[in-house]
């Protein structure tokens, strides 16, 4: 079926292979649901964007496939004579890991795609002034507001929840006092609210609400190095997902990366250094770096 193409959506993926060239990042562009938060797109829609934008020369770009390479299943949408696609079964989908939808291994502006983003910026689309917007993030904005926003949550008792339970696998992989020095810095409200149950500071996130787990997280000592005896990145992530019960609509990847990016607004360059050395190398601690 044809699908119409939107200028509110072009204007978005133009601006965001923009900024990322022209900040010469490494690595993959990743387009997730966040970006077009309240715009009602769906899958299908925005790699009909996409596929259309690259093949009308606005964009020059290679897309990779799934980034978690578990979603061998999902059908290619373009002629893959043409362009290596594939995108995770995600957006709605109970076994994709959402909220990522699709990665670039390369993209870059045409001179065509950079006229016509030069023309929108000058007159943006009128449709980005409707529904419901996404929050815009600085140092100053709370931390569970953070985590919720980057993490493509919809609860702020979910964001407190996964918070909880990745400072508590933070913590197992450190020394006691390597996580008090984290503790002694996260002292700012966690969330302007008058909601007595959420109602503290980020270092009152760090400790375990249960004094059990609490006492016993501080009596080990930490559990680095490979699984099972200690916690890698698999095993990071993995307890993260099923210990925050992180909802359909997020993944462990995207959440601890939230989470991650909220602490170091509240860290020091030394402490946030310090925990690199700590968290397990792999993805995890290549979250932490990108956060």
């Amino acid at each position: 079926m044809p699908i119409s193409i939107r200028d509110d959506v072009v204007f978005i993926i133009l601006r965001k292979i923009q900024e990322f060239d022209q900040n010469s990042q490494q690595g993959e562009i990743d387009f997730s649901s966040t970006d077009f938060t309240g715009l009602g797109l769906t899958q299908a829609s925005l790699l009909g964007h996409l596929d259309y934008l690259n093949q009308k020369h606005y964009i020059d770009a290679e897309f990779s496939g799934n980034a978690y390479g578990n979603q061998d299943d999902v059908p290619n949408l373009v002629n893959p004579e043409e362009v290596d696609f594939r995108v995770a079964n995600t957006w709605g989908a109970e076994d994709g890991p959402l909220p990522h939808l699709v990665a670039f291994k390369q993209a870059t502006l045409t001179e065509k795609g950079q006229s016509m983003l030069a023309e929108m910026e000058a007159n943006p689309p009128k449709a980005l002034d409707r529904g419901p917007k996404v929050p815009l993030l600085n140092e100053q904005t709370p931390f569970l507001e953070k985590v919720k926003v980057k993490g493509g949550l919809s609860d702020i008792y979910d964001a407190r929840d996964i918070s909880e339970t990745v400072f508590r696998v933070m913590r197992d992989v450190m020394t006691t006092a390597e996580a008090d020095r984290v503790q002694a810095e996260l002292h700012e409200s966690a969330l302007s609210t008058q909601e007595k149950a959420l109602q503290m500071e980020v270092a009152d996130l760090w400790k375990d609400r249960n004094p059990i787990v609490g006492l016993l997280s501080r009596l080990r000592p930490p559990l680095k190095g490979a699984a099972p005896l200690g916690i890698d990145s698999k095993l990071f992530l993995t307890r993260v997902d099923n210990e925050a019960g992180v909802p359909k609509m997020a993944n462990a990847e995207t959440v601890v990366s939230a989470v991650f990016s909220a602490t170091k607004d509240e860290l020091s360059q030394e402490r946030i250094e310090a925990v690199a050395e700590w968290l397990p190398e792999g993805k995890v601690r290549e979250l932490w770096q990108a956060a």
